[in-house]
């Protein structure tokens, strides 16, 4: 018998607008060793129970589920009581024992759920909720955020059609921009836009490759940036109920200061991951290894014990507006 669990992998190196993910097995089990009945020993030796037997052999059950129950309770509000105290923001005892580095546990590592104030919550719905939107070329608002986009990249020059060979120049892979969408959603477009309107100048030294030595066959800006999206929503395990994974947890406290802390984190990811690009004299062919590298860093910088805003983050100093 054996238990798979089938969930959503990305591919970081898809870059040419085929592929977002494969299924993978997230866990496998091998089963029981033993069958569920064994064989039946037909033995009149054994000795036959007698009601009273079976009374108190019952009460005893009965007495061992109700305090098992008890104790577990108990153990479980402990858990949540210690998990609170450690994971609060700004506490002593998170500052004498800081949360694990990624490198240490691994980045997907589940932790306890953490107790989430009303402003955490709401703003976590919200950006789930922006999370669930898919990009639809149909719609006239998608149509105008993505006019938007044009207009902000290039204030000088004339907005072309929805379906262009011009839109290639911002780093789409063909002519119809909404067709790279599939791996980001709708988000993926607002981050670009918040990106574009909060940090110009960073935006646009990304934008036209203006840092360091390029290499001949650049990473396409626009759909790296759908896939850094991507990358960090499942990175922060934001796609069902409260993060419990490392980084997501530590993006909790992020969320609590500033109500557009995916927004700004992927801005300061962006320019983490051209300033890798860099480092490694990287290549198209390579875009999957520099995101990796990129995703570690970042889960580095958001396990440091002094983060508590996204200012805070030693990257943070990369932006300029």
């Amino acid at each position: 018998m054996t238990t798979r669990t089938v969930r959503r992998r990305l591919h970081h190196g898809d870059v040419d607008g085929k592929r977002h993910g494969e299924l993978f097995d997230s866990s496998e089990a091998d089963g029981l060793s033993e069958p569920l009945l064994g064989n039946r020993v037909d033995d009149s030796s054994v000795p036959v129970p007698t009601l009273e037997d079976i009374w108190d052999d019952d009460e005893r059950r009965k007495q061992h589920i109700h305090w098992t129950f008890v104790f577990s309770q108990l153990i479980a509000q402990w858990a949540q009581w210690l998990a609170n105290i450690v994971l609060g923001s700004g506490s002593f005892i998170a500052r004498l024992l800081p949360l694990s580095s990624p490198s240490q546990y691994g980045s997907n590592r589940k932790l306890l759920q953490p107790s989430l104030s009303p402003l955490q919550e709401a703003r976590l719905r919200d950006l789930q909720k922006r999370l669930g939107v898919l990009f639809d070329g149909s719609r006239a608002d998608h149509q105008d955020a993505l006019k938007q986009l044009w207009r902000l990249a290039y204030p000088d020059r004339e907005l072309p059609s929805l379906k262009s060979d011009l839109w290639k120049d911002m780093g789409w892979q063909g002519s119809d921009p909404s067709t790279d969408f599939r791996g980001g959603g709708f988000i993926s477009l607002e981050n670009l836009i918040f990106f574009a309107k909060k940090y110009p100048d960073s935006f646009q030294r990304l934008l036209n490759k203006r840092d360091g030595t390029r290499a001949e066959w650049e990473y396409p800006f626009a759909v790296a940036g759908v896939n850094i999206s991507f990358m960090l929503a499942q990175m922060l395990d934001l796609q069902t109920g409260k993060p419990s994974t490392l980084a997501g947890v530590r993006f909790l406290e992020l969320l609590a200061d500033d109500e557009m802390a995916f927004d700004n984190l992927y801005c300061i990811v962006f320019l983490m991951m051209d300033a890798q690009w860099l480092a490694k004299r990287a290549s198209y062919m390579e875009f999957n290894d520099v995101l990796k590298s990129t995703r570690t860093q970042i889960e580095r910088e958001l396990s440091l014990e002094d983060v508590y805003t996204v200012k805070d983050l030693p990257a943070y100093n990369m932006l300029t507006g």
